[in-house]
């Protein structure tokens, strides 16, 4: 459903801006699947979109020219890994974020606090902050939430992430509702912090809190509340698939995207295969992160319009074709599979660039053709229609036979 009169739903702070412009019929106040635009100082953002993630500064594989041509419009980077190497201050005396990875379109830092949960092994958390054992040279590292947003604040990002912490077993409800009542109350000192530096106003950078809850429905209920309160820019959905099964993941999505506010954008983080999409999106999600496109193309894996291919598997050798005759990426489109499993085995890096283009175009033609469907109200049919293609895996004999 779409407004001829205007943005159906929008909000805007300090360049900051979102608007919904279409919505699945019989949703007209946007708090399920819906199409939107996020305008940040660096440009627009049509969503619902997927952000490649570049955690050191760049994303692995291409090159900063080619982020735009594959479709790309926003991406992420890391706070904890810039921070430890080569330090927020020489990214910013190198002329900040945007710079240093070499894009002017918007950015996004997560805040160190998914290390939490991923690097518990060499952390230790207590109530003000968590200290970890650096990853490069064994030194401690401090970091609370103040500390966090004055990272994030000195390498620039477009957008900066709360510092939270992200529970270690999403169905232990002790355990995830003292890890959510803290990311609360770190929630409160980092906007605390954002605003002492002038705010959205004053610095040209938002703030986005983040949902917890694990995966029970009324704590991620609760926590969507809590955090929408603060009426920041946008907010964010953490803690999930961190090892919960995909209904466990269906069940906090759908219990927490509805609660947070219709007229800012909603950030699933860490999540990214064309199932999960449909799921959030139908949700009411907004934007994605994963490092799921660009990981399984460095390990010479693919989605396409046929099916899943491995391109180790010696049956893809003498194969002329190209990848896809649908999603077709740039500087990709033509080159043979056999040409690319070469590569592949080879472990030649332009195989890995070109796997990696590919994914990555492909992911975001989905979110393209799902921007479509959604004021047609043909969500559910294109889901139903791509979601068993992009899953199958696809042998080389059924795709020379043109079973697939």
């Amino acid at each position: 459903m779409t407004d001829d009169d205007g943005p159906r739903i929008s909000s805007a702070h300090g360049g900051f801006g979102y608007r919904v412009t279409a919505t699945a019929p019989g949703d007209p106040e946007g708090r399920r699947a819906r199409v939107g635009v996020f305008t940040t100082p660096h440009g627009d953002v049509a969503t619902p979109a997927f952000m490649p993630v570049g955690t050191r500064g760049t994303i692995k594989g291409i090159l900063p020219r080619d982020i735009a041509e594959v479709g790309s419009t926003m991406i992420l980077a890391n706070t904890l890994h810039l921070h430890l190497r080569p330090g927020e201050e020489t990214v910013a005396r190198l002329g900040g974020l945007h710079r240093f990875m070499g894009w002017d379109g918007p950015i996004l830092t997560d805040s160190g606090g998914y290390q939490v949960f991923s690097m518990a092994d060499i952390s230790t958390l207590d109530d003000d902050g968590v200290t970890f054992r650096s990853i490069v040279d064994g030194d401690r590292i401090r970091l609370t939430p103040e500390r966090a947003v004055a990272i994030q604040r000195t390498l620039g990002p477009d957008v900066f992430m709360a510092f939270d912490h992200c529970p270690a077993d999403p169905l232990d409800r002790r355990g995830v509702t003292e890890a959510t009542d803290r990311t609360h109350r770190w929630l409160e000192r980092c906007n605390r912090a954002f605003e002492s530096d002038g705010g959205v106003e004053g610095t040209g950078q938002a703030l986005f809190g983040i949902v917890q809850g694990g995966a029970f429905e009324d704590l991620r209920r609760a926590s969507a509340e809590s955090v929408a309160g603060f009426g920041l820019v946008g907010n964010a959905i953490g803690g999930v698939s961190v090892g919960e099964d995909r209904e466990a993941m269906r069940v906090a999505v759908e219990a927490a995207a509805p609660v947070l506010p219709a007229d800012r954008p909603r950030y699933l983080m860490g999540v990214g295969t064309p199932r999960d999409f449909f799921d959030a999106i139908s949700a009411g999600i907004d934007l994605f992160d994963c490092v799921t496109p660009t990981r399984h193309g460095r390990n010479h894996q693919v989605w396409t319009s046929r099916g899943r291919i491995n391109l180790r598997n010696a049956g893809w050798k003498d194969v002329e074709a190209p990848l896809d005759d649908v999603f077709r990426a740039p500087h990709v489109g033509d080159v043979p599979i056999g040409v690319l499993r070469h590569l592949a085995i080879t472990n030649e890096m332009v195989g890995a660039t070109y796997l990696t283009l590919h994914n990555l175009h492909l992911f975001h033609e989905l979110m393209r053709m799902i921007r479509e469907a959604i004021p047609l109200g043909r969500l559910k049919e294109l889901r139903d229609e791509w979601v068993p293609r992009l899953e199958r895996k696809i042998k080389p004999e059924e795709f020379i036979a043109g079973d697939a």
